[in-house]
């Protein structure tokens, strides 16, 4: 007797090739495919979305993987590949992700396309700067460079701004900032010659920064002032422009001018630029007490910058208070937080301003106080502490910060009756800075809004042409009547 047996339908065989994502390779050599088509038709977008899609790549790569990219894009056996082979580290060959698929974007490696041979030490310098190999990062970005200078196409533009970026950021991780300073101002005037304005923008903050770092202020000021100047090609580097004018302005006394560049500079950052932007933030909080403001606490609570901005905002809270005290210990606790932040300087330039809204509270608190009492409120610690505190309430009354007078016999400080302050033309003048702030905002918005080039002219076709002109025909017969008809 024979069983039935229950026969079950077997899943169809999936292919796990088709349905797997594509590997790191085979994303490289899409972007390679793309830099080709960029370059013969000369389309700058195309390599600037090369860039963008490289970064996205950036944590994913390893030797492995460029070691094959390099076999792909370029000659093997040449002098470029050889070069660019030394700088990667050996690895096992078990660990190779090799991707087998056989793929229709090849490229003729005989003769590899100089966007491509830059593209390739592009890569090559960010993956030895992620893995901290820095003097091999140093080797790589001076041969690109050396290579950059015999290339004058359009469509390398956008690669050299960004391995200039990274030329500088090689040397200046090994402490050897000073040493490319000549070849960063060489770079610049060949990109000068060469109409290269995202070229110029880069290598201009690449040499202020340079200048910067090394507390060169003049030069940076005296660069800045005799570089050409242009339209802003890239928010990035218009944003890096602003912050370090910022800097050059805050160190010139110009505070007024500073906090504009710097407040621009924050608001303009990227929201993934969390760095930049609590550097803005607190050169800005800073530039905001020299200049008698006091900054709102919701400066001190954005997202993600709150441990940061702390000894600022304690700082902020002894120079509201004026408290002298206070402020000398808050400036020795964070000192060192204040060394790194190359804001010291500027903080021993805040003592004055505290004693100074100190002086103001007591003025508004007390209608008569002897200068004894002054010295001992303002917490003075000098050898002769009424003659220090006679001499900057006469500083301030001078200076227009408050309304008193002394008297010398009986070593007082009388205070004035504190007038109605909408009777003069402080809100006029507060309020107009306020309308004048907003249109400003939003002329460069106007002004940063980008169209495609020649959006607004239609390109005519064969047949739209002839019926326009067949109109015009038409309209200038029935002219042509109606002036007949008219005679």
């Amino acid at each position: 007797m024979t069983q039935d047996v229950e026969m079950k339908e077997l899943p169809a065989p999936s292919n796990s090739a088709s349905s797997s994502p594509p590997s790191t390779l085979q994303h490289l050599k899409e972007i390679a495919s793309l830099i080709e088509t960029g370059a013969y038709a000369r389309e700058v977008r195309r390599i600037m979305r090369v860039v963008r899609l490289t970064m996205a790549l950036r944590r994913k790569l390893n030797a492995t993987v460029l070691a094959s990219f390099l076999n792909f894009a370029l000659t093997p056996g040449s002098e470029l590949h050889g070069r660019l082979f030394s700088y990667l580290p050996k690895e096992d060959e078990h660990d190779m992700d090799v991707d087998t698929a056989t793929s229709g974007t090849q490229i003729v490696a005989k003769h590899s396309l100089p966007e491509l041979e830059i593209y390739c030490y592009l890569l090559v310098l960010i993956f030895l700067i992620d893995q901290k190999r820095y003097n091999e990062a140093k080797a790589c970005a001076s041969a690109s460079i050396a290579r950059l200078k015999n290339l004058n196409r359009r469509t390398v533009d956008v690669l050299a701004s960004r391995l200039y970026f990274y030329y500088s950021l090689s040397y200046e991780l090994t402490g050897d900032l000073a040493e490319i300073r000549g070849n960063l101002l060489s770079l610049h005037r060949i990109a000068t010659l060469r109409r290269d304005e995202l070229g110029q923008e880069t290598l201009l903050n690449l040499l202020l920064r340079n200048y910067l770092h090394y507390n060169l202020y003049d030069q940076a000021e005296k660069l800045r002032s005799k570089a050409p100047r242009f339209e802003a090609h890239s928010n990035q580097q218009f944003c890096r422009y602003l912050f370090y004018l910022g800097k050059i302005r805050t160190i010139q006394l110009e505070y007024t001018d500073a906090k504009e560049s710097l407040l621009q500079a924050a608001r303009k950052a990227p929201l993934a630029a969390l760095g930049f932007r609590v550097q803005c933030n607190k050169w800005a909080i800073i530039v905001r007490l020299l200049l008698g403001e006091i900054p709102e606490r919701t400066v001190f609570m954005q997202k993600g910058m709150e441990n940061a901005l702390r000894p600022y905002f304690e700082l902020t809270n002894a120079v509201r208070i004026g408290d002298l005290e206070l402020f000398r210990n808050v400036a020795e606790k964070f000192s060192d937080t204040f060394n790194s932040d190359r804001t010291h300087n500027l903080i021993v330039r805040l003592r004055h301003n505290v004693i100074r809204t100190g002086l103001r509270n007591i003025s508004i608190s007390y209608s008569r106080i002897s200068l004894v009492d002054v010295a001992k409120k303002l917490r003075l610690d000098s050898a002769n502490p009424v003659a220090d505190a006679e001499s900057i309430v006469s500083k301030a009354i001078r200076d227009g910060a408050i309304d008193a007078t002394i008297d010398h016999a009986n070593g007082w400080m009388v205070s004035k009756e504190t007038g109605d302050i909408y009777s003069t033309n402080e809100p006029q003048f507060a309020f107009n800075s306020r309308v004048a702030f907003c249109l400003n905002m939003h002329n460069e918005a106007v002004r940063a809004l980008r169209f495609p080039p020649n959006s607004h002219k239609e390109k005519e076709s064969a047949e739209k042409r002839r019926e326009r002109q067949q109109q015009e025909q038409e309209l200038a017969k029935h002219i042509a009547e109606e002036d007949d008809d008219e005679f």
